[in-house]
């Protein structure tokens, strides 16, 4: 009885790793966040292990059956549409109620969206804060304050329709002339990074309107670099 969790390629399928599609191959039951999203994957590898639904809307109503069900003698791995779970998708839970049970919980490594774009900014990473998703109403400008006082590259994750605004507010509550990176569709066919000052990613991004999954690296306020 086991619980795996299994990083899935972020874009690039060749991201995969021979460990990961054993062991999903060996298991006796997949957790995948959307089953249509993980069929592509698992029909490319020749997977054919069985899926069941797990994600956000669901995770508190069957934590405790899958728990049960592993304990009973089940090996499961957990995967998300892409990158590790757990970072800034569903895993938390189900990973406390199977330690809390006796049982075993291993995390393969692999891929995951902001480690490629922190070392690609340029920016100290010695040290780094990962904020993931910002709140998008409450909360945000009180998050936005305390992020002005954080010594530490920090990390965020957006979406297209969100990044001028956040690099906006960035701009306002961290100053203009803040060091910065902006990376998207990282391991993707379009994957790039733009790296300047607050002030210089907000002129570009209000001239080439933002497309993909982004990833965004902002200095800390002692900038060691």
């Amino acid at each position: 009885m086991k619980l795996f969790i299994v990083p899935t390629p972020i874009g690039n399928l060749e991201d995969m790793t021979f460990r990961a599609i054993r062991v999903l191959k060996e298991a006796d039951l997949i957790l995948a966040e959307d089953t249509r999203t993980s069929g592509f994957l698992l029909k490319h590898f020749e997977i054919s292990t069985p899926m069941q639904s797990y994600h956000k809307f669901n995770e508190h109503k069957t934590v405790a059956s899958i728990a049960q069900q592993i304990k009973g003698g089940m090996t499961v791995a957990l995967i998300s549409d892409a990158g590790t779970p757990a970072i800034s998708d569903p895993g938390f839970l189900v990973v406390r109620a199977c330690i809390e049970q006796g049982i075993e919980v291993e995390c393969l490594p692999g891929a995951t969206a902001f480690v490629p774009a922190l070392v690609a900014s340029g920016l100290p990473n010695d040290r780094f804060y990962f904020e993931g998703f910002l709140p998008q109403k409450k909360g945000r400008q009180t998050k936005l304050k305390e992020l002005a006082e954080q010594n530490a590259t920090m990390v965020f994750y957006e979406s297209p329709y969100r990044v001028l605004k956040t690099l906006t507010q960035f701009a306002e509550f961290l100053g203009d002339d803040r060091q910065a990176s902006v990376s998207r569709e990282i391991s993707k066919i379009y994957e790039e990074t733009k790296r300047g000052t607050l002030k210089e990613l907000i002129e570009y991004f209000t001239q080439h309107q933002p497309k993909g999954e982004f990833v965004i690296i902002v200095a800390g306020s002692v900038c060691r670099v």
